[in-house]
């Protein structure tokens, strides 16, 4: 063993030994994933530009490209063959997967130990699609990141859930103040509570986090980095594979919906609900906030498939664990 890790924690050293069977996963991404689930809170408030130093940084990076305009140049191949790839090779790496409420409820809930690789028509991703569920009840909710980082956060904040091994004992021995073991039970609670804020379920995916599935986050668009990046371009997540229908013989135009739409997919203007299906995501908040009972999710498989958890446990291998 390595004598550094045994200056680490042993969700840590669970980690790092995962890592060490996974092929090709390199020195750089096991560095990678430790920092970020072990600072989760420094390494989003650095991304989102919220740390005071993200701003030296950005000013570092500027000098550099000065002194070496190379790197202006290869920036904008990079974003030029984003461009031809669909613009999804940056959210390879870091990306969601919206669910519906119900589907999010039975995913933590499942009970049993998982392993397999998400088709790409669910997960259109090619570096994260695993599901490997080790001890799936283990379930840590921890304050959200992406909140704790913003001046005027949304509350409550402990809404993000951290499922199975390694990433539960991690989140919970490095951040111990900030986050506590719950049931699957308690974690249903909390999908039902943000659901009822108008707030979105992600099921979060990572290269780092050992290429799989690893949480599930409940996301507002004032404070959420990924619906951000969502509305800047940027595709970090993955349509449900739903998109909302509304029945004009119902509706009544009253906008109540709109209101909780993180994606500004509807907007009310004369009593009349416009649809901007480009931007809906499938995730169903508005749904329940109808008066009327106009919106329903409609199935499209243009979008992809939805992450069905039934057929997860249907397709596993016997149900057992990697």
């Amino acid at each position: 063993m390595n004598p550094l890790r045994l200056l680490v924690k042993p969700s840590a050293r669970r980690f790092f030994e995962e890592a060490d069977r996974l092929p090709g996963f390199t020195t750089a991404d096991k560095l990678h994933g430790y920092l970020y689930l072990r600072w989760p809170y420094l390494y989003i408030s650095l991304i989102t530009g919220e740390h005071p130093l993200a701003r030296g940084l950005v000013r570092l990076s500027r000098g550099l490209d000065r002194l070496f305009p190379s790197r202006v140049e290869a920036r904008r191949k990079a974003r030029r063959a984003q461009k031809a790839a669909g613009g999804l090779r940056f959210a390879d790496t870091y990306h969601g997967k919206v669910l519906p409420t119900e589907e999010a409820t039975r995913l933590v809930k499942i009970g049993r130990e998982v392993t397999l690789t998400a088709p790409e028509s669910v997960v259109p991703y090619a570096l994260a699609r695993d599901i490997v569920l080790k001890n799936p009840d283990h379930i840590v909710v921890f304050d959200c990141p992406c909140r704790a980082s913003r001046p005027n956060p949304c509350s409550p904040m402990d809404v993000c859930l951290v499922m199975g091994e390694p990433f539960a004992s991690l989140v919970l021995e490095h951040n111990g103040k900030r986050a506590r073991r719950i049931t699957p039970d308690q974690a249903v609670d909390i999908l039902k509570a943000e659901h009822t804020r108008g707030h979105v379920h992600h099921a979060f995916f990572k290269d780092a986090a050992l290429g799989r599935f690893y949480a599930i986050c409940n996301c507002c668009g004032c404070c959420c980095g990924a619906i951000a990046a969502q509305r800047n371009g940027a595709e970090m997540l993955a349509s449900s594979g739903f998109v909302i229908q509304n029945d004009p013989e119902l509706c009544v135009g009253c906008g109540n919906c709109a209101t909780f739409c993180q994606f500004g997919a509807l907007k009310a203007r004369d009593r009349t609900l416009q649809v901007k299906a480009a931007r809906c995501m499938g995730c169903g908040a508005c749904v329940s906030k109808c008066p009327k009972q106009a919106l329903s999710l409609k199935s499209d498989p243009s979008r992809g498939m939805p992450l069905l958890v039934e057929e997860i446990l249907k397709n596993a291998s016997g149900g057992q664990g990697a």
